[in-house]
């Protein structure tokens, strides 16, 4: 009995050694330079609402450009990959007078899940870790560089912040910014407690930025700078919760949070950079939405007022036209419990005030929330049925009747979102709700396609054509797969599998934008998976010839690949969006993809790994493992889950999250 138990705490051991390494893996300068990604490597802890990092200068989406060295200071928060001039970038320091400049001495440049650090070209270092709400930073000085730091407390990624601040004690400043968000939609407001290690004496010069001056004697200053939406007190005690603990000690809680998330997963086989990229996207796929609640429990709702969460965290910082579509579907399987609250965050949005883009009063900054009644449906689908729709239900009802249908875009997208409605009306017994919403959407859905996408001609190649928003006719034609079946019926499976071929042989497929991301998978339901297999395992390890990026067709199509373990990460133009784009290569590795969100089912392609092990949130384990595969683009000839064979390559979420063994047999 003893050997047994020794056997056993030896396999836990090394399993547990096995896992602690995937964080070495995270390339954090991946996709953070020039337009190929939009990322930025700051410090942050999963779902934080501190990611804190130098900005370049000239500023980028994130703030951070990889290929830049100068910088204009160190900011406290960010968006990850989301277009328009980002959003955040607020309260930003910098070690020396802003009339001189500041480069980063890139060879010193470190950053890992949780904690980046640098030394400036002056001699100055930085050393930045967080928590969810609170940013912290080591400045260590050089003897000849007087000990200084200058704020502007009107950075901003969108425009200018406005802001008051006064000293409120020998090493501490308090106040607030409020500033745009993303695109210029919506506002934000955050309340700031800034305090040092060290007193300091507040000069300010009119003209000039409020500047920080510890002294001549001073080398070592720390800062730490909480925020909160509700007000200053709420920042004050959040700077307090932390008073024990060392930065050293922060930074090693932050880095613990990462290395235990992503300890969810284990693989075996591929490359180094098949690794990395892996275990990145995970990592960017966790960076949001961000936990705004306070620590007695409270939020700001977006009709200004403040409400309790009582039996869940709320979340905020959405970007769903995104996100709905890949990063949502991984976090229910692989943090469902976590999910619930960003579920239930959705309902209580609904209900107090939801636009399709940012509201007037977010707790941070935020892009869009359009499709969250798929989202909501996929969660419930996938087994998170404590949802009470009846919080957010209202709100849901007014939203169908203001759904944006000036485009044929527009209203292929409304007839998913109406879709999505009628089953959620039907979940709660509203009968008449579900019938009503079912035959607007098949409605909508028939009028629109085949007057806009059913018969084929020249204009389907061009970008932006008929008004599409980021897309083409091509790509737009296969943005509802909830209606597969329709498009059988009025093409032919034969033709509407042909014309797919055709879209994939021209390379009129975009990956660098989402609106057909999943249109990989649809041969897997039209009885060619071996195209799905071959797409797929391209599209995430070889060249491809990209005709299309983010708005525009490209004067000269660009041949590479589109995911990369490298700062240049993506292909130009791609915007990872939020970890769309990186839980659409998570889902692809893994060996299935939620090509109907909104829908149990997974459909399957050819894993990238020879063994994945994920440890699931409900006790179970679930093992993927191919057989007998001698080259990578092998077809699958068949699938076993626990045994039985698992027929047309497709399989639910509900039964694989039961554990076992899903078996890809070549």
């Amino acid at each position: 009995m003893m050997k047994r138990k020794f056997i056993f705490l030896l396999f836990a051991l090394c399993a547990m050694i096995v896992s602690a390494q995937n964080t070495k893996y995270v390339n954090m300068f991946m996709g953070s330079s020039g337009d190929n990604g939009q990322l930025a490597p700051g410090a942050t802890v999963p779902f934080g609402v501190i990611c804190v990092c130098p900005d370049s200068d000239p500023n980028t989406h994130a703030g951070y450009n990889y290929e830049t060295t100068k910088v204009t200071g160190i900011s406290i928060n960010r968006l990850s990959g989301v277009g328009c001039s980002g959003g955040g970038g607020n309260i930003r320091i910098r070690p020396l007078h802003p009339s001189k400049e500041l480069h980063i001495n890139k060879k010193t440049e470190r950053a890992v899940p949780g904690y980046y650090a640098t030394a400036f070209t002056n001699g100055i270092q930085t050393k930045l870790t967080a928590t969810n709400q609170m940013a912290v930073e080591k400045y260590l000085y050089p003897k000849e560089i007087p000990a200084a730091l200058w704020i502007d407390f009107s950075s901003c990624f969108e425009a200018d912040a406005t802001y008051e601040y006064s000293q409120a004690a020998p090493t501490i400043l308090e106040g607030f910014i409020h500033a745009k968000t993303v695109c210029g939609r919506g506002m934000y407001k955050l309340y700031f407690s800034l305090n040092t290690d060290k007193p300091f004496k507040l000069k300010e010069i009119d003209g000039e930025q409020p500047c920080l001056d510890f002294g001549n004697d001073v080398r070592k200053v720390e800062v730490r700078i909480a925020v909160s939406a509700l007000s200053t007190d709420v920042a004050r005690k959040e700077c307090a919760r932390w008073n024990k603990y060392s930065f050293n000690r922060l930074k090693k809680n932050s880095y613990k949070e990462w290395k235990e998330l992503l300890a969810t997963v284990d693989v075996k086989g591929g490359t180094d950079d098949d690794k990395a990229i892996f275990y990145t996207s995970l990592y960017r796929a966790c960076l949001s939405p961000v936990d705004v609640t306070s620590a007695d429990g409270r939020y700001l709702g977006t009709d200004g007022k403040v409400y309790r969460a009582d039996g869940f965290r709320y979340y905020s910082n959405w970007s769903l036209w995104d996100t709905f579509r890949t990063k949502f579907p991984l976090l229910i399987l692989l943090k469902p419990g976590q999910m619930r609250d960003i579920a239930t965050s959705l309902l209580h949005l609904y209900r107090t005030g939801k636009k399709d883009w940012a509201t007037l009063d977010e707790s941070t900054p935020t892009v869009r929330t359009e499709h969250a009644v798929i989202l909501l449906l996929d969660a419930y689908r996938k087994g998170i049925t404590d949802l009470d729709f009846n919080i957010g239900y209202a709100g849901m009802k007014e939203e169908m009747e203001r759904l944006l249908m000036r485009k044929p875009d527009q209203k292929m997208e409304a007839a998913c979102d109406l879709w999505a409605m009628a089953q959620i009306s039907e979940i709660m017994g509203k009968k008449e709700d579900a019938i009503l919403y079912k035959e607007r959407a098949e409605r909508l859905f028939e009028e629109t396609w085949k007057k806009e996408f059913m018969n084929i001609d020249a204009s389907y190649e061009i970008m932006k054509g008929n008004g599409l928003y980021q897309g083409t006719r091509w790509q737009y034609r296969w943005a509802a797969p909830q209606f597969l079946d329709k498009m059988i019926e009025w093409v032919g499976k034969d033709t509407l599998c042909a014309q797919l071929s055709y879209f994939f042989d021209n390379h009129l497929y975009n990956q660098g934008n989402e609106p057909d991301i999943h249109v990989p998978y649809i041969f897997n339901r039209l009885g060619a998976p071996e195209k799905t297999q071959q797409l797929v395992r391209n599209l995430m390890t070889e060249p491809m010839i990209h005709k299309y990026g983010g708005n525009a067709e490209f004067k000269k199509p660009y041949f590479g690949k589109a995911f990369k373990n490298h700062p240049i990460g993506y292909s130009p133009e791609m915007d990872e969006d939020d970890g769309t784009m990186s839980a659409w290569y998570a889902f692809g590795a893994l060996g299935f993809y939620p090509m109907l969100v909104g829908d149990e089912h997974y459909e399957l392609t050819s894993p990238l790994f020879d063994k994945i092990v994920l440890r699931l949130e409900n006790g179970n384990k679930l093992t993927i493992q191919t057989v007998d595969r001698v080259q990578k683009d092998m077809p699958i000839r068949s699938v076993t889950f626990n045994g039985s064979k698992v027929e047309n390559f497709r399989i639910s979420h509900n039964e694989l999250i039961k554990g076992g063994k899903l078996i890809f047999n070549y």
